[in-house]
């Protein structure tokens, strides 16, 4: 039944992955934005399960109900992209579409890069291949600001000190992490991976169709530069939302049949490719 979403806990790259799947039929990952978690899509994973997809909505490392990345907050998205292909190969997901939104875009970008043989397309939300235009330095600051008693860091710290002697200290570092949402060190570290993830170099050797999508009104997106990353892929195309900001599946009233839209696309653009 579409209607119903399936919670999955599963071991991708050394840790612990929340996966939901819904849905049978052509397999779709969807990637959120940073610091946030799956729960993104929400308004978009049933009504895309009814329209003929399985879709998968994952949390990356650290964020939502997944465990930390084993090596910490992630500062490179390339990581993101490749414990996306990895939850591809854990699933058996046979050439899946993917989908992200702000870092979520960049990753699923990075896929088609990298990993473009292996999927069938992509649609890369609120991204584009050159660094995003963030304070490197400024956030690189406030990772060491983060230890400041703010709210989250309250709760991590009262997480840690309300767990029992017999917990070995990685799990009572995981349970805390867990226990903190949105984790600014998490948030800040995707940040910082916006403003140094950078495919440029990469774009004319993808073998998949892409679809860059951008909000006229996000202020963290140059359209023109969503158009140049598109020309330079050999099968790339743009598409402007007029009214949409950084957010487009949270700000769409029936975002799930407009993205569906663009699968099609996609799959058609595909299917001249082979």
């Amino acid at each position: 039944m579409t209607g119903l979403i399936e919670a999955r806990y599963l071991d991708v790259a050394g840790s612990t992955a929340y996966v939901e799947i819904a849905g049978t039929g052509t397999p779709v990952l969807c990637v959120h934005t940073a610091g946030q978690s799956g729960v993104q899509w929400r308004q978009t994973t049933a009504r895309l399960a009814a329209l003929g997809h399985q879709v998968v909505v994952p949390d990356l490392p650290g964020h939502g109900r997944s465990d930390p990345a084993p090596g910490g907050p992630v500062q490179d998205l390339q990581v993101y992209s490749d414990w996306c292909a990895a939850l591809i190969d854990a699933l058996g997901l046979d050439r899946p579409y993917v989908v992200g939104c702000s870092i979520g875009g960049k990753t699923v970008l990075d896929l088609a890069v990298r990993h473009g043989d292996r999927i069938s397309g992509v649609v890369a939300m609120a991204a584009e291949a050159s660094p995003g235009h963030v304070g490197l330095s400024g956030l690189r600051r406030e990772l060491q600001d983060v230890a400041a008693p703010s709210r989250s860091d309250r709760t991590y710290l009262g997480t840690l000190a309300a767990l029992g002697r017999s917990v070995p200290a990685e799990l009572a570092e995981r349970i805390a992490r867990m226990h903190r949402r949105e984790d600014p060190e998490v948030s800040v570290s995707d940040l910082i991976g916006w403003g140094t993830h950078d495919v440029r170099d990469g774009l004319k050797d993808i073998v998949c169709p892409v679809q860059l999508v951008a909000g006229a009104d996000d202020p963290w997106i140059d359209t023109g530069r969503v158009r140049a990353t598109a020309a330079e892929i050999p099968d790339g195309r743009h598409t402007v939302l007029e009214g949409i900001g950084h957010y487009p599946m949270e700000e769409m009233k029936d975002f799930a049949m407009i993205l569906h839209g663009w699968l099609a696309e996609l799959n058609t653009r595909d299917e001249v490719i082979a």
